[in-house]
């Protein structure tokens, strides 16, 4: 994801601990999590990396962030600079996304 969109990483003042998962990686167990209908705990980690509970935490990040709406608005910038949207037949106030947490 282009940096713009991600927030920065915090830092860690106290040093050490596991390294944080790269954003590719975990944004690939949220679309699996959103896609699939699994719960954050099901997440296969070993074909993923990150845990259920890093994916969800992260995505409650980017929530947090607009992450979502700000990558949907990049995806939109770039289909319309191709020539491939009709921005006469958009009218997009927000963009929201749930994934379901304790298989709820």
């Amino acid at each position: 994801m282009p940096d713009e969109v991600v927030p920065e990483a915090p830092s860690r003042p106290q040093g050490g601990g596991r390294r944080r998962h790269g954003d590719r990686e975990v944004l690939a167990a949220i679309v699996f999590v959103a896609t699939s209908g699994c719960t954050w705990q099901q997440l296969p980690s070993a074909s993923f990396g990150p845990s259920g509970a890093t994916a969800h935490r992260r995505f409650a990040e980017w929530t947090k962030a607009r992450v979502w709406a700000k990558l949907h608005r990049l995806v939109l910038d770039e289909l319309g600079s191709r020539g491939e949207l009709d921005w006469s037949r958009c009218a997009i106030d927000s963009v929201n996304m749930r994934a379901l947490k304790r298989g709820n």
